[in-house]
């Protein structure tokens, strides 16, 4: 493999100093153990947002902490959950005392690693509600999973229940935007090509030449169905009507339309993709509120994109549009 990394045993630790080095006007590092918090966490009276989850899938989510979105991230070792003594410590180091929510992709490690430590808070008199995100349309259960997993949407949930803390609502209020911002989100990927983990320095998975994964998860995961290629609109068409049938969305529906690039993907390609995805929602009476483009949620040097779409409403769109400074997403400051 060619990677340019140093030891693989130490890939996650070299990554987040070298985040600490880049953004030190965002955010403070611990490194024993490891977290990402905001700078001058805590907020008094505000609160606390904490996310976390395996490492490999960068800018989530160490660059979503700031303002308006998360108050601390907790990264684990590549593809592999944090353990629960990382995420107490996040979750102590931000509490303002307005309490803390812990927003969790929907994978048995994560799931079971910050439900440990939201015990562990809630022993020490620190208010944690959990959310759990599982946007994705593509399958119902996976290796990893128990129900649908929790992929791209999850940067939409982050964005606006940070918002929702930020303007000062409590902790059942700020929770339960995130779980609407969930419930109307749906999500779905294809892969291109595999990733090489660090430590193990082979592909996650083979595919041929002219093959493709069509509802791939973001640790390299099996999806609906593996295809010869097709060009853009055919794979964007493909993906993008189970996504819009799930929920339903229906003609005169406002949404927000997000194309995120796994790692590997030229933007010209992502902007290809997004060109046919909000041409074809337009067919459908669809109406595109609001957009996003780019690698958020990668998976890698995987080569491939996800579609999500979020139905909108006054006020999510309204929160989506409120300002947020973080290392990845920032407007309005």
């Amino acid at each position: 493999m060619k990677k340019l990394i140093n030891d693989p045993r130490r890939v996650v630790e070299e990554a987040v100093a070298g985040f600490e080095a880049a953004h030190g006007d965002l955010v403070t590092v611990s490194h024993d153990p490891i977290y990402i918090a905001r700078k001058n966490a805590p907020r008094q009276g505000k609160v606390a947002l904490v996310s976390g989850g395996g490492s490999g899938h960068e800018p989530l989510h160490g660059g979503f902490v700031g303002f308006g979105m998360l108050d601390a991230a907790v990264p684990g070792p590549v593809f592999t959950s944090p353990t629960p003594d990382p995420i107490l410590a996040a979750t102590k180091a931000v509490d303002g005392g307005a309490g803390v929510l812990h927003i969790v992709k929907n994978y048995t490690g994560d799931v079971l690693n910050f439900e440990t430590a939201a015990d562990l808070a809630s022993a020490d008199g620190i208010d944690v509600q959990t959310v759990i995100v599982d946007d994705d349309v593509a399958v119902k259960d996976s290796l990893y999973t128990a129900g649908r997993r929790g992929v791209a949407g999850t940067v939409l949930v982050e964005k606006i229940a940070g918002a929702a803390a930020e303007r000062g609502d409590d902790l059942a209020a700020v929770a339960a935007i995130a779980t609407r911002v969930n419930s109307v989100t749906r999500s779905m990927g294809v892969a291109l090509t595999p990733c090489v983990v660090p430590h193990a320095g082979e592909p996650s998975f083979t595919l041929a030449d002219d093959e493709i994964e069509i509802g791939i998860g973001i640790h390299g995961e099996p999806g609906r169905e593996r295809i010869k290629i097709e060009p853009a609109d055919a794979i964007v068409d493909r993906i993008l009507a189970p996504i819009v049938d799930d929920l339903p969305f229906a003609s005169g529906d406002r949404v927000l339309l997000f194309v995120n690039g796994l790692g590997g993907t030229p933007q010209v390609e992502l902007y290809i993709v997004f060109r046919r995805a909000a041409e074809a929602l337009a067919e459908r009476g669809i109406t595109v509120s609001r957009t996003l483009v780019g690698n958020f949620v990668t998976s890698l040097e995987m080569q491939g994109m996800s579609i999500t779409v979020m139905k909108l409403d006054d006020e999510l769109k309204e929160l989506w549009d409120a300002p947020v400074e973080t290392a990845a997403l920032r407007w309005g400051r």
